[in-house]
């Protein structure tokens, strides 16, 4: 135990009993993982934008959930103002 060389961590050949897949056991994965753009070591802030916009539009949506999402997303800003009791009158052209 000298003071400038430092301690090496034990290696352990440790092999799960019942674990006869490929990879790692140990590996901690999403399932989803592999279909999606936006989850991965993306860096920058710029870059988890771009993705998710691509990923948005290269979405095949059959059902309108994205439509669905946008008008509940509406009515509940137009919610949130007549409870704050917002003028939506400035807003309007007055002549």
């Amino acid at each position: 135990m000298g003071i400038l060389n430092t301690r090496k961590n034990k290696r352990y050949s440790y092999q799960p009993r019942y674990y006869n897949g490929e990879g790692s056991p140990f590996e901690l994965k999403h399932k989803f993982d592999d279909y999606r753009v936006t989850a991965g070591s993306n860096k920058g802030l710029k870059t988890k934008f771009n993705n998710a916009i691509s990923d948005y539009k290269s979405n095949n949506d059959t059902t309108g959930a994205n439509r669905r999402v946008l008008y509940i997303i509406a009515a509940l800003i137009l919610v949130f103002l007549f409870i704050i009791d917002f003028d939506l009158s400035i807003f309007s052209f007055k002549r």
